[in-house]
């Protein structure tokens, strides 16, 4: 028997199994769409925010920057960094962590958190205007731009939001948060975007 991972996120038809995980394969043309993206490799490094490996790296809090092309590492606290990388790369990802605290000469702790975390996509214009009925952040170009991260209350659940636009230019947002709620913040995104228009667009990458 082949074991299949399953996100906290139920799919919507068609349904298939890519890369090991079963995933909803619907396409969208809407302008405002949310995607369920659990199956990325989730990794957390902890380390002390006052100690060397926090005042050597490169990523600080509050941002977010490309590591090889394919890693997104976010500055999630001060002395925390989330690796958000492929499908199956979550013990590439672990390694690559752990090289990193042996060098700090103190404790760093390097987290695969792929299973027990939710993802998801909300990508369009009016990404930042549905997110602002949930979220009390401003989210404007000035305060939050393109590449920054904060952790705060989306539709009254402890979230991590990352703005990570498109290579157009498309606003576009990963919000990260416990699977024990990722239903029920994606079903309260998909309701606060419906005067949008909002859409869920199945699995593509």
């Amino acid at each position: 028997m082949i074991a299949i991972a399953r996100s906290p996120i139920a799919p919507v038809a068609p349904v298939a199994v890519v890369d090991g995980w079963e995933v909803s394969q619907r396409r969208s043309t809407a302008a405002l769409r949310i995607t369920d993206m659990t199956p990325m490799s989730k990794v957390l490094i902890k380390s002390d925010a006052n100690g060397a490996y926090a005042a050597n790296h490169a990523t600080v809090f509050g941002s977010v920057r490309t590591i090889d092309s394919s890693i997104l590492e976010v500055g999630c606290d001060p002395g925390g960094w989330l690796m958000i990388g492929a499908v199956g790369s979550a013990n590439n990802l672990v390694a690559r962590g752990k090289t990193l605290a042996a060098t700090a000469g103190e404790f760093v702790s390097v987290i695969d958190l792929t299973h027990g975390r939710a993802l998801m996509r909300l990508t369009g214009q009016d990404a930042s205007k549905l997110l602002n009925k949930i979220c009390a952040i401003d989210l404007s170009d000035a305060v939050t731009p393109n590449h920054s991260a904060f952790r705060s209350s989306v539709a009254k659940l402890v979230s991590d939001v990352i703005r990570d636009d498109l290579a157009d230019g498309t606003r576009s947002y990963l919000i990260h948060c416990e699977r024990s709620s990722g239903q029920h913040l994606f079903d309260c995104i998909l309701d606060a975007g419906v005067e949008f228009g909002i859409d869920i667009e199945g699995w593509s990458i």
